[in-house]
């Protein structure tokens, strides 16, 4: 609940940045204005006289505040540098500064409002200094430039301020206790010093919940180029290594010791203030007395005799010793980070590696230049020692460091290069400086993998393939082990390049960008990188009453625009319908019995409804969602084949199905002790393979659709006739897919729309050997018999809305487009049957427009059009013509 309302807040904030920042700022102004009438004027100035009481100053107050005050510089020092890291010294330092700047004001303008005393709080800022922490603010700042365009800033912001929001709140809340109690302590100065702490350290809650997001909102905006989108100082790309979210996550144990110690010091403010509190009312007796006689110690307004610039200058003159310490330390530590600081920090960032990513800092390509740049040949260079793993010998292999290995080399010409863009161009070596990638022993290197506070991201790419090479990293594990997944991709990317005819064969192939976390364990292995399809939409297709818009991935050419044909003329005809006929996805283990006719009496024993209750009992307890429906069982010799049929809700569900077989083949071992399971798949399912008894018993889902398409919409849509399509069809699908012995082939290019929808909605596509099993009829039909009547046939769709390719972002976002993405919660299975007729209705838009093609001679025309950039066929080189000839 709080996560959400932080969420909410974070996102108010990051929209609305003006709005935030004018509100701040008018109620800073108005708290100011309205403290003119608190009649409050302890504050010594210019024009006040400030009698001081005599108190004796020793010199260890004097050393002791000195070195506070130099500790304090020191700590807002790092916290700039600890900003700095994010790739950009002065805009963030800027925002640090001006966020404790901001927090003093607001702090001075509170104490003066609730009319508090001010007086000695000189003191007191070293203190006010050492509260100030702003490793929540570079976190958030983390998450906002993390992100490519002003939306997804907003949303990282808002997705931050969920994460880091409840932990601020509970350390301000203990910070204000804890600081609180100096406010008990019964000694003035202590008391006033302490109030300002609390009051501080609210303000400074204040400006990061509401001020500083607003303003890196702000900037980030305001900096957006025209025409990318990118911040123009490329933080993005910076912040991307460095960012890691789980770290922001609080611990649970942290935060319950933060909430008891909250209730307990809660207790000790009530009993304090509520409680001891009128025990003491006898001694407020004398405080009006007290502050008549202090009265003649009140700072006084009086007329200047100097002018104000005379009053200052006097004052900078007559410094303490300490004070000039101090400001001496500052003006040093500002030098130092301004003009001295251009390469030690930036260490923590990813250097360059033209397999990983793209150059660094080099001027943008205009749009319209697309070349191919040759990778230039390496120059000459002293010999190296030579490493079990391959020894990267030009700068194409260079490797990437994530993280700070050791001391910045002495060589002052060393200089890093961060990775700016997605392009691969690859610049000469007397354009970039070389770099030490020399790897550590591998000693030190396991020490190192092996030490929980180092790991993997205190080494280098290349020290991480030497790892992999001498057996300590399973070369299939890169991505477990790594800190990051994509780290582990591009090493493995780096190893491979390194053995492939052309080495940078795979910068075309990308990889970054991609949540590798959907991918590990589940849909692949070793993986490289990942394959972008074209993906296309045909519709809407009338279905049922609804409409569809269906995605598909292909890279052929005119398959997309010729099922939106069909499916324009099913619309234009009324729409199509469709029906689930069966609904079970089947496995076929295969076992061996002594003898044929032992084999024989199994079989009986499972047909039999005894035997059948006692294998469903023990199937159906496996899961959930399968259901053991029927066995279908034949006999070899003395092999036995069993055909499992079983629901499995709105998965494809090959695993759930093969894990109630195997526990079935258990509990007939038991009745049956002499059985010998063979495999758990005889080849009797039949699984990606063509078969009959797919297309005879079905597999999946079995679906049939039908449309009629009137006469008009097939002269004007379709451009054939109704008697020409008819005759297409039976020429075509039934005398010639008997002619070629074809099983389930009873159809013009079924499996073109089946594998395109699996592509996009991430389905097996290999499934649409058996998935694609389809009969097309047609006939003539209506008054006149000029219209055409189509259906559809499919008897084994085999697909699932959950597990596999269906967890996978992009194909749950197709999947989406369907209205089927994950398992349906009123009714289970129904999101894979719906699927299952979207598929099918898609086909018989396919096979409309396809075979009314074929009928008016146009298969070819458009082709040619749409895949060979319009060449023409009579002067294709090569082609047999009497010209030619």
């Amino acid at each position: 609940m709080l996560t959400r309302l932080f969420r909410m807040h974070g996102l108010l904030v990051a929209s609305h940045p003006w709005e935030v920042i004018v509100s701040t700022v008018t109620l800073t102004i108005c708290m100011m204005s309205m403290n003119m009438f608190t009649g409050n004027d302890q504050i010594c100035g210019w024009n006040f006289d400030c009698p001081k009481t005599e108190e004796q100053i020793l010199s260890s107050d004097i050393i002791i505040l000195t070195i506070t005050r130099c500790i304090a510089i020191v700590y807002i020092y790092f916290q700039f540098q600890n900003l700095r890291q994010l790739g950009s010294k002065y805009i963030l330092g800027i925002a640090g500064l001006f966020t404790i700047f901001s927090s003093f004001v607001f702090s001075t303008v509170v104490i003066h409002f609730l009319d508090k005393e001010l007086t000695g709080l000189n003191e007191a800022l070293p203190f006010f200094l050492l509260l100030i922490d702003l490793s929540k603010a570079c976190a958030l700042a983390k998450f906002a430039l993390s992100s490519s365009s002003q939306d997804e800033v907003r949303d990282n912001i808002a997705r931050g301020m969920a994460v880091l929001g409840p932990t601020f709140t509970l350390d301000a809340l203990v910070e204000c206790l804890v600081i609180g109690v100096g406010t008990m302590s019964g000694v003035r100065q202590l008391e006033i010093m302490c109030c300002f702490g609390c009051m501080s350290v609210l303000a400074n809650y204040f400006v990061f919940m509401t001020f500083f997001p607003a303003c890196v909102s702000l900037v980030l905006e305001l900096s957006r180029e025209n025409q990318e989108g990118h911040p123009i100082w490329q933080l993005s790309h910076f912040s991307r290594v460095m960012e890691e979210e789980e770290d922001n996550k609080p611990n649970p144990v942290t935060q319950r010791v933060k909430m008891i110690m909250s209730l307990g010091l809660v207790m000790v403010h009530a009993h304090s203030r509520w409680i001891a509190e009128p025990l003491s009312i006898n001694t407020t007796v004398d405080i009006p007395q007290v502050g008549m006689q202090l009265d003649h110690l009140s700072p006084r307004r009086i007329e200047p005799d100097t002018p104000l610039w005379h009053f200052y200058l006097t004052r900078m003159l007559t410094m303490d010793v300490e004070q000039v310490i101090c400001l001496l330390l500052a003006l040093m530590l500002a030098i130092k980070y301004i003009f001295f600081e251009q390469v030690e920090m930036e260490s923590t960032l990813s250097l360059k590696n033209p397999i990983m990513s793209a150059p660094a800092l080099t001027p943008r390509r205009p749009v319209d230049t697309c070349y191919r740049k040759e990778t230039p040949a390496p120059k000459p260079a002293a010999p190296v020692q030579r490493l079990p793993a391959p020894t990267p010998a030009n700068k194409t292999e260079r490797d990437e460091v994530i993280r700070p290995l050791s001391a910045p080399p002495a060589d002052p010409q060393v200089k890093n290069v961060f990775v700016v863009g997605e392009e691969e161009e690859l610049k000469s070596e007397s354009d970039q400086p070389s770099i030490n990638t020399k790897p550590r022993d591998l000693d030190k290197c396991v020490s190192i993998l092996n030490n929980p506070e180092l790991g993997p991201r205190f080494l280098s790419d290349a020290e991480v393939m030497l790892l992999v090479n001498s057996k300590h990293i399973p070369a299939y594990k890169l991505e477990a082990m790594m800190e990051r997944p994509e780290r582990g991709v591009a090493i493995r990317r780096q190893m491979i390049s390194a053995k492939l005819p052309s080495p940078s064969a795979l910068s075309s192939l990308p990889y970054t960008d991609y949540d590798y976390s959907k991918v590990i364990g589940t849909c692949c292995e070793n993986v490289i990188g990942y394959m972008p399809v074209p993906v296309g939409v045909a519709g809407p297709l009338h279905l049922d009453g609804k409409q569809f818009q269906v995605p598909m991935a292909t890279t052929e050419g005119c398959l997309v625009a010729s099922t939106n044909r069909g499916c324009r003329a099913i619309a234009l005809g009324g729409g199509a319908s469709s029906r689930i006929l069966a609904d079970s996805m089947t496995r076929g283990p295969v076992v061996r019995l002594p003898s044929a006719c032992q084999a024989a009496e199994v079989k009986a024993w499972l047909e039999s409804t005894d035997g059948f209750q006692a294998i469903k009992a023990a199937f159906d307890n496996t899961s959930r969602f399968a259901r053991l429906q029927k066995l279908l069982v034949s006999l070899a010799g003395r092999h036995l084949y069993i055909r499992f049929h079983s629901k499995t809700g709105d998965a494809m569900g090959m695993n759930m199905i093969s894990k109630g077989t195997e526990q079935a083949l258990s509990r007939l071992q038991q009745h049956f002790p002499e059985l010998q399971v063979i495999a758990i798949s005889g080849n009797f399912c039949t699984d990606k393979k063509p078969a009959a008894v797919n297309w005879i018993e079905g597999r999946g889902k079995s679906a049939v659709c039908e449309a009629t398409i009137p006469a008009n919409v097939v002269k004007e849509v379709l451009k054939t006739s109704t008697a020409a399509l008819v005759e297409v069809n039976i020429s075509k699908n039934l005398v010639g897919s008997a002619m070629a012995g074809s099983i389930g082939g009873n159809n013009a290019h079924a499996a073109n729309l089946v594998a395109a929808i699996y592509i996009a909605c991430g389905q097996d596509p290999a499934q649409s050997v058996g998935s694609s099993n389809c009969i097309t009829l047609m006939e003539a039909s209506g008054p006149t018999g000029e219209d055409l009547y189509i259906t559809c046939t499919m008897p084994s769709i085999e697909l699932g809305t959950v597990g596999g390719g269906t967890n996978l972002p992009p194909q749950q976002a197709c999947l989406q487009m369907l209205g089927v993405q994950g398992a349906s919660q009123d009714c289970p299975g129904e999101n894979a049957r719906q699927l299952a007729r979207v598929v099918c209705g898609t086909v018989l838009a396919g096979e409309l427009s396809l075979m009314a093609a074929l009928a008016a001679g146009h298969l070819v025309k458009s082709h040619m059009t749409h895949n060979r950039s319009k060449a023409n066929l009579q002067e294709t080189p090569g082609s047999c013509t009497t010209k030619a000839s």
